[in-house]
């Protein structure tokens, strides 16, 4: 199934993305959470495409890797799959049904929503309340995914050890972790327009608008940092590989800066403003009140500044752990780099906290 909002045991969250796995579990009773460990584990090429996983045994062996080094004694995980694999409908279903009448009524309205065959979809879904059509309805959230997208994640997580116990999707993972960057920021108390939190990875960029607190919008293109290691193997002659880790750690001639990182960072802007254009076409919102920058690409030096010059909207680097305590174990440098990738595995152990 997939979860939404049943109780659960505390839980690991895991992001499967396209070159990495990421971990993270949080302790405590109520805001402010603790975080209890977290680790980042790199993928071996072509396991993941665009976020559907080619190589199970690939990514379940870096689950154990990750697990192992995370330090956690948890075996219960939450997982997501990606926002693009899933469809999701608001229905109006009949108020005052006991849970079980609602489920059944939903199994036979769900077959008009769904293009495929219900046997090869996992479906679940949540009542969101009242109806505005009236107190006689309320609003239900259906939300449906190929089986093999769960089972795949789940298979993964197995072989690593790890019981599966809710399988999200990742912009409702998103969705979780914003409100504890919007603790952050208490100027959006006040403000009535949309934020919009855009995740740029590896090889997709995601953008999630919420409007008071609630997803509204979401898109998904392909485009992220994979293209930056491309531009630079191509230009100095590296391998992937190589390519990858003087990306990350250094080393590179005195041209990378404005022949190849400043270029990407305009590009990257470009591609943010290009997804806001969508939004505004297609809903009645011309503007948003601020842009919270996530994933990897969202810890290059400056892409934010270049971002809010370019789009005209204050923009900041996500970090959902900014009000956390931390474990011992916990390098909070560390953390603080590696924040801004860690939103869905974040939004993921909260499940932990329904």
């Amino acid at each position: 199934m997939l979860g939404f909002s049943r109780k659960r045991p505390p839980l690991i969250g895991i992001d499967v993305s396209s070159t990495s796995v990421k971990l993270v579990e949080l302790g405590g009773n109520a805001p402010p959470y603790r975080v209890e460990a977290y680790a980042v584990e790199p993928l071996p090429g072509n396991a993941v495409v665009e976020k559907n996983i080619q190589e199970v045994e690939a990514v379940g062996e870096a689950i154990k890797k990750a697990y192992r080094r995370c330090g956690s004694k948890n075996r219960y995980c939450a997982m997501a799959v990606p926002s693009s694999a899933v469809i999701t409908k608001t229905i109006n279903m009949p108020a005052g049904l006991k849970p079980d009448e609602l489920e059944s009524q939903i199994q036979v309205e769900a077959d008009q929503y769904i293009p495929y065959a219900l046997e090869e979809v996992n479906l679940d879904f949540e009542v969101i309340g009242p109806s505005p059509k009236g107190p006689e309805s309320v609003e239900v959230l259906l939300s449906a995914s190929r089986s093999e997208n769960v089972e795949m994640r789940v298979a993964a997580a197995e072989l690593a050890g790890l019981t599966p116990r809710v399988m999200d999707v990742e912009a409702y993972a998103i969705e979780h972790s914003f409100a504890l960057v919007a603790q952050q920021i208490p100027e959006l108390e006040e403000d009535p327009l949309p934020v919009a939190v855009v995740d740029v990875g590896a090889t997709m960029t995601s953008i999630n608008i919420l409007h008071e607190g609630r997803l509204i919008y979401t898109r998904e293109q392909a485009f992220g940092g994979k293209q930056l290691t491309e531009e630079i193997m191509r230009k100095y002659g590296l391998s992937y590989e190589e390519a990858g880790m003087a990306k990350k750690e250094g080393g590179l001639p005195d041209d990378y800066l404005p022949e190849v990182l400043e270029p990407f960072k305009e590009t990257m802007a470009q591609q943010v403003n290009r997804f806001l254009q969508f939004f505004f076409a297609a809903s009645p919102h011309d503007q948003v009140a601020q842009l919270i920058l996530a994933g990897g690409c969202a810890a290059i030096p400056g892409v934010d500044e270049q971002i809010e010059a370019r789009v005209g909207t204050p923009t900041r680097i996500a970090n959902p752990f900014g009000l956390m305590g931390l474990h011992s174990r916990i390098n909070p440098q560390r953390l603080s780099n590696d924040a801004p990738a860690l939103m869905i595995a974040c939004g993921l152990a909260l499940r932990s906290f329904d």
